[in-house]
């Protein structure tokens, strides 16, 4: 993993955290990441965060309202908002660490696309989160590959600077920075509200990144059996997609029994992941382990009042 570095220093500060790592690669080759993200620590080194904050050249201000948000936004396999900068703080949030991979990175490691069984975890998994939201009278509205973490037991849906109510008056309209094109839906990029069949949209493009390593591939690229499932969510009329609950069982295995266990959770057995990820999952776990900070420099001493 990569040291965070900023006009030479070897340490950084955000809040009351220290950046250990960037979690996504640098450079303009990399993919879209909607807000920069690192692996942080407490300065007491008590607790590891993945910390967020704001793209150079995004609004700041929205980036704070939306974060703040989203620490509505729960429910399974999403990385909860647990701390939150202070008002009148440059802006960021942070979520749990546990050693996680982006999506687009997972599929680097790997060497190519994710096997079916991975890609239907991810999507059952998700669809699940975005189900759980949609109840709430939400919708996340930057569902992209980059904002898709995989952990051993599951992925976890992030990036939430672009939470809204669904379909709230006043919201910011069109695309959001660092967005993949490829998972913006058609309404949306029109200048259309977010809504929850945006989100359904964004789910098929990741799904079919998973399958095939972009978000807009030929109907022809996508593995058979997930073709019809992830085209019905690339409908350009939002109300030719399945809701999100609909997809989530949709994309459960075929099965002669059809019961309740057919979720996420039956499909996220031991060897869900491909063996490469896991395996940088934990050469991800032991760095972070043994990452040493170097010592904060000492506080000036008090000036001596002159007598």
């Amino acid at each position: 993993m990569e040291q965070s570095r900023t006009r030479g220093e070897s340490v950084r500060r955000i809040g009351p955290y220290r950046l250990i790592t960037r979690l996504d690669p640098a450079g303009p080759n990399g993919p879209a990441v909607p807000c920069r993200r690192f692996v942080a620590r407490t300065h007491d080194g008590e607790r590891t965060v993945l910390l967020n904050a704001p793209l150079p050249g995004t609004d700041p201000a929205r980036f704070a309202t939306e974060a703040d948000a989203a620490r509505r936004f729960l429910g399974p396999f999403t990385a909860p908002v647990t701390d939150l900068a202070a008002p009148g703080e440059a802006p960021w949030y942070a979520t749990p660490y546990v050693p996680l991979l982006p999506l687009p990175v997972a599929l680097a490691v790997h060497g190519g696309p994710l096997p079916e069984a991975s890609v239907r975890a991810v999507g059952t998994a998700l669809a699940e989160a975005l189900s759980a939201a949609h109840a709430q009278g939400l919708t996340h509205a930057g569902v992209s590959p980059a904002a898709v973490l995989l952990t051993s037991d599951g992925p976890r849906l992030s990036c939430f600077g672009a939470v809204r109510a669904a379909g709230a008056d006043g919201e910011p309209r069109g695309g959001l920075p660092g967005l993949d094109a490829g998972a913006l839906a058609p309404e949306q990029s029109s200048g259309g509200r977010p809504r929850p069949p945006g989100d359904v949209f964004a789910l098929g493009a990741v799904l079919a990144y998973a399958a095939t390593g972009h978000t807009v591939p030929e109907r022809d690229e996508l593995p058979p059996a997930l073709r019809p499932v992830i085209s019905s969510c690339l409908a350009r009329d939002p109300a030719d997609r399945p809701t999100a609950a609909a997809l989530s069982a949709a994309l459960a295995p075929p099965t002669s029994h059809a019961t309740v266990l057919d979720s996420a959770a039956a499909l996220l057995t031991p060897g869900w992941l491909p063996g490469r990820v896991i395996a940088a999952l934990a050469r991800q776990s032991a760095e972070l382990l043994a990452a040493e900070l170097p010592p904060l420099p000492a506080a000036p001493e008090p000036a001596t009042a002159r007598t």
